[in-house]
This record gives structure tokens, sequence and C-alpha cells, in this order.
């Protein structure tokens, strides 16, 4: 009380002697690095009779770390009767809340803020005493995102089983069903007899069943149409079984399709009809075959040639024999890579690939099907192969030579090497063309370095990227972030396991996970410094 009663009668040099009176607070109390910045706020508290009417307070937060200091905007105080513009503090006492600001600086995951004070009355200063503690830091938790990206090859789009077809048609005349004797002695039947034959000698294909497959050609009544393509589909089941004596065609199935749009929307597209544009723009717009024939038949000057070159060709019914190619084993593909690589085509390569091991030897397979396809997948391999490796430069090269620019992927790589590169708010861009699992992934990492962590737990959420459980903890999901890092063997899960039991307040499992980084220096030297641990060290 005699203390105070100094500073209210004119000793404004008590203000620094009692500087234990002023209470400052922080949020919050540990600070944290979020997006490459600590932000906190500081309330100060001054007791009543304790600011003098004439003197000036300036408190300048002070970030120590590592030896080095840096020191933010300072908070300016003024008493009842100074008539500056500063903050005012009456002798009642007040508390003032203030924000501070620093961009992060290596070092300031082990620092702490202080606020350093100065009393100014007139010409005079008195500094206080010694620096007030404000609060410890920084947590820099979330820079353990990883920034390698998320990635995926393309697909090598090869088949084990390849499905093929052996087919032959028949004509039917107009308003007919019956089938001519010509049609079972067509070029079209003979061929067909020769691929069937050929199929059965070949161990590789099998043959799985036929198909029949009747149709109308779309003039003339609708109703009437249907059912001439009925009678069609068992005329043709008759016909064939003459045409499939001594042949393999497995088990056969008939069915009747009715009009064929859908055939002479190809025959006209493929045509050099006069106004074909027109004709396809008709069954654009139309969905009803009543229409679709009228408006077709209005076109006086194409309707004589679809009549005489269209329809006919669509009064048909087709044998339609199905296969099933067996493809090389991967086995024989190995055996090909080293024997004979040219015989196999792009697919074939692009799985060989797959099946090595050895990225010296995929890249080689690459080449191969680089200098003889210009292979886009293989390119694009390529180059995950060597973002796998930290091969940056050279990825980006091999990605400048792939020639289809809308190649799915292509963007996310290019986002990959640009959040490699720290360009983040190119990476963004990047990320946002694609759409795909992996963006989503890198989009969700960038919300992590931006500080966004709902946003990242949302976007990470079941695509099993290595920063997903990161996500979780940020996000204070802690339950689930245990759930996904439980089966990790990685020294970074153990570091994240030991986190999440710190959090949850179990010293001695934080200490066990500890004890298991022991490769990694980068994660042995966080540990000593890391927030997340002062409590249990």
């Amino acid at each position: 009380m005699a203390a105070m009663a100094l500073v209210s009668c004119n000793k404004v040099a008590k203000m620094a002697e009692l500087a234990d009176l002023v209470k400052i607070e922080c949020d919050p109390e540990v600070l944290e690095v979020v997006g490459g910045n600590i932000d906190a706020d500081v309330t100060v508290t001054f007791p009543s009779k304790y600011f003098h009417k004439k003197a000036i307070l300036e408190v300048t937060p002070v970030m120590k770390f590592d030896g080095e200091e840096v020191a933010g905007e300072p908070f300016v105080y003024q008493g009842e009767k100074v008539t500056d513009n500063f903050k005012t503090v009456g002798t009642s006492g007040a508390s003032i809340t203030e924000h501070v600001h620093f961009p992060y600086v290596k070092g300031m995951e082990k620092s702490e803020l202080v606020g350093r004070a100065v009393v100014k009355y007139k010409k005079k200063s008195w500094a206080f005493p010694e620096d007030i503690k404000i609060a410890d830091g920084a947590n820099t938790t979330y820079m353990l995102a990883r920034k390698s990206g998320s990635y995926e090859a393309a697909a090598d789009g090869y088949q084990e089983i390849v499905p093929e077809e052996v087919e032959a048609q028949i004509l039917y005349l107009i308003n007919s069903a019956n089938v001519r004797s010509n049609q079972l002695n067509s070029e079209s039947v003979k061929e067909y007899k020769t691929g069937v034959k050929d199929v059965m000698k070949d161990s590789r294909r099998t043959i799985v069943g036929t198909d029949i497959i009747a149709y109308a050609s779309p003039d003339g009544p609708e109703k009437r149409n249907n059912t001439l393509s009925d009678e069609r589909a068992k005329s043709a089941k008759n016909a064939f079984k003459q045409v499939s004596k001594k042949l393999e065609t497995g088990s056969v199935s008939s069915q009747s399709i009715g009009e064929d749009w859908e055939g002479f929307k190809e025959l006209v597209n493929n045509s050099n009809i006069e106004d074909k544009d027109l004709i396809l723009r008709v069954l654009s717009m139309y969905g009803d075959p009543d229409v679709r024939e009228r408006e077709i038949k209005n076109m006086s000057s194409v309707y004589g040639t679809l009549a005489k070159d269209v329809l006919p060709e669509l009064r048909r019914a087709r044998f339609v024999t199905n296969v099933e190619f067996q493809n090389y084993t991967a086995d024989e593909l190995k055996q090909l890579v080293e024997d004979n690589i040219d015989v196999l085509d792009e697919p074939a390569l692009l799985r060989s690939a797959n099946l090595t091991d050895d990225t010296d030897a995929k890249i080689d397979i690459y080449n191969q099907a680089i200098r003889k396809y210009d292979s886009d997948r293989a390119k694009f391999n390529t180059a995950c192969l060597y973002l796998d490796n930290g091969k940056d430069e050279k990825a980006e090269s091999m990605l400048k030579k792939i020639s289809d620019k809308a190649f799915e992927g292509l963007n996310n790589l290019r986002g990959v090497l640009a959040l490699r590169n720290g360009d983040l708010a190119k990476a963004a861009e990047l990320f946002a063309k694609d759409g795909d699992n992996a963006s989503k992934a890198n989009l969700g990492t960038l919300d992590i370095l931006n500080g966004n962590y709902a946003a990242a737990a949302k976007k990470l959420a079941g695509t099993g990227d290595v920063n997903e459980p990161l996500a979780y903890i940020l996000n204070g999901d802690l339950v689930k972030a245990a759930s996904l890092l439980k089966d990790d063997k990685t020294e970074l899960g153990a570091y994240l396991r030991a986190i999440i039991a710190a959090r949850q307040g179990n010293a001695s499992e934080a200490k066990i996970e500890l004890a298991k980084i022991k490769q990694s220096a980068e994660l042995i030297k966080k540990a000593a410094d890391d927030v997340e641990f002062a409590k249990i060290r």
C-alpha cells in the first residue's frame, strides 16, 4: 500500500520498480506457428493507482531464441493527463488486449516471448529491471507436413484377357424376314467361318459365346419395324445353324433391337452425304422415332441417297462370336523384355516396367516405349520415378516432353514440383485443375501449410496420404489420428504417436514412441526442442 502511494505521489520511477504489479497474460499460453507466422493476443492488466497520470509506458514484445532477439511493434500507454494519442490508463487501472505478430524464424521453436518495458516522463526514462515473461514458444508441429506430394503413376492399360470378336452379317430385303441363300455364301460369312476356325486352332484364344442380333431400318411405322426385327431374329437364328456347322461358337443367344438408329447415325457420320451434319442434328434434337423419320424425309434432296446407300445396310442380322485372348503372363513379359522386347506393344511395355523393382530397369523399359510409341504414359511414369528419387529437375524436364497437355494427372505432377519448390500459390492453382484424389490430398497438404486445419482434415480424409494423420492431430481429432497411425512403422509415425500421447498427458507412452526414433536426425533434433514434449522432459 505504501509503495502504491508513492506512485500516486508523482514518483514516476516507482512504476518501473513495481513492475511485478503489472500482469500480462497470453492466448495461447504456448505460442504456435501457423502458416509461417506466430500470432497471439496479449492482455496487459494495470492495477488501481499504479499508472502515473503524466507517465508514458512503452512495452515492446520481444521473441528471444537461440541467442537472438526479434522485437515486435511496441504497446504504448499514457496516463490520463498525457495529451498524446496512446491508449490511456486511468488511476483506477485497466485491462488492455493487444495483438502480437512475428514471422517465423528458424530457431523460434525453442523461444520465449517477453515484454521489455520503459517508463517515460518528460525527457527521463526508467527501464523495468527485467523482461516480463509472457509466453513460451513455439509449437511447429504443422511443419511435420511432408511436402513430397501425392501422385500416382499412369495406368499401364494392359489387359490380361483381351476381348475380341469374329463377326458376319446378313442383309434382308425391305419388309422381309426371309434369309436369302446368297447371304449365307457372302464374303462376310466366308470370312467369319475362316476367322472362327483360326480361333479354334489358337491356344491363346477361347470362344465364350455367340450373339445373334437383328435390326430393322428406321423407315416406316415403328411398330411394324419392331415386329420385323423380331421375325429377323428368328430367321437369323435358324440360318446361323447352317453357317456354324463344324464350328465352335459357344452358347448362342439372340436378340431383336428394332429400329437401328445407332447404326443409321454411324453410317451417316462416316459418309460423304450432303447435309449430313443437318441429319445428325435432327437425331440429336428429336428422340421420337416418328418425328425423326418425318424430319429426315422432309430433306427431299438427301432422302433418296439415304434410301439407296444407307437404309438397305440396316436391314440386317449380325453373328457376333465373342473371343477371349489370353495375353502374355508376367513371366512371359519378363522373358520377352530380355529376349525380344521389340514385340511388345505400349501397354505390354508399361506392364513390364511394373514387374520390376529396379528403378534403372524401369526407366530403360519406359525409354523403349517412348522411342517406339512416343508414349506419354511412359514419360509421365518416368517423371514419377524421378520424383520418387528426389530428381525434381529431371522430372520437370520429362513432363515438358508430354505432348498431350490434357494428360490426366499432369497438372497435379506439376503442382507437386511447385510444392517442393515452395511456390504454394502456383501449386494450389495446378492442383485445382485436376480434381483427382491425389490433387485433393495435395490441396489438403497446402491447407496444413497455410494453417487451415479443418479444411485439411476434410480434404485428406480417406486418401491414405502421409499427411492425413497430422491433419487430424492439428484439428484436434487425436482418436482418429491414432487409429490411422496404429500400424505405422515409420519414424514419422512414431513421432506423431508421441505427440498424441503427450497431448493426452501420457508421458510414459510418449517416451516409448520417442525411443523408436533412432535413424532420423531431423526428428531427433526436433524432439529436443519441441514444446509438445515440454511437460514430459
